[in-house]
């Protein structure tokens, strides 16, 4: 039996499974309470303290251009969004707009958008959109991007980027105090020649993909493979 690597924390409890994966079981008599605030706690890997300020601090997250209709008589919309994949069967995306966003009032009226996927070779055009959000109507005239045409969707694409997921809007969840999170699903992708192999999987090292960390503002290449999922089960078939 072939079993989806979600199922492994099903076979037991959940507090369980963490612990078996991390090796961080509490031991009997052992005080399990967490250390007083900045106070250094030592661990497997040497000292830990409680930063100041708490933060989504995560690692690079792949770095990804919504496109989408304006509204009547105004150009297409480029924004950048943190983007985030629900589901992998069926394809399930997710994006989160703050009430500042331009892109949230459009998503909210058109529901039919493209995540575009760039490479660091327009890291440039990446963030003067970043910075420009909502403040310059024709954003592809701004950045020097060629706008295209989706195949399934009713949205404009970013010709430069090398991957294209054209979605349509499922659910959405306001999250207090100021973002709505849109999920959606995805249509049709399409991808250039040579970032994937015969079978459709992604081929990351022939494409210069990079991505936004969230606890420095700064973007990284995706680097090295080091890894897979599934790899310490013997599994190579995973691909979301």
């Amino acid at each position: 039996m072939i079993c989806t690597r979600r199922r492994f924390l099903e076979q037991s409890s959940s507090a369980a499974a963490v612990a078996a994966v991390w090796g961080c079981g509490s031991e009997p008599g052992v005080d399990s309470e967490a250390p007083q605030e900045n106070q250094a706690a030592e661990t497997p890997l040497g000292p830990r303290r409680t930063l100041a300020e708490p933060g989504p601090m995560v690692p690079p997250v792949p770095a990804v251009l919504l496109t989408i209709n304006g509204a009547e008589g105004d150009p297409a919309e480029i924004s950048v969004l943190w983007t985030f994949v629900v589901n992998g069967d069926p394809p399930q995306i997710g994006v989160s707009a703050g009430t500042e966003h331009l892109a949230r009032q459009l998503l909210e009226q058109h529901h039919e958008f493209v995540l575009n996927v760039p490479t660091a070779q327009f890291i440039e055009a990446f963030d003067t959109i970043d910075m420009n959000s909502s403040r310059v109507a024709d954003k592809f005239a701004l950045s020097g991007l060629t706008r295209g045409r989706a195949v399934a969707v009713d949205a404009p694409t970013v010709e430069e980027a090398p991957i294209h997921c054209e979605c349509r809007t499922i659910a959405s969840l306001e999250v207090p105090p100021m973002r709505k999170l849109f999920i959606a699903e995805v249509i049709a992708t399409t991808i250039l020649d040579g970032a994937v192999d015969s079978s459709g999987r992604l081929i990351v090292p022939n494409v210069p993909f990079f991505g936004m960390t969230a606890g420095s503002g700064e973007h990284y290449t995706m680097g090295a493979r080091v890894g897979n999922i599934g790899m310490t089960v013997g599994r190579t078939d995973i691909k979301y």
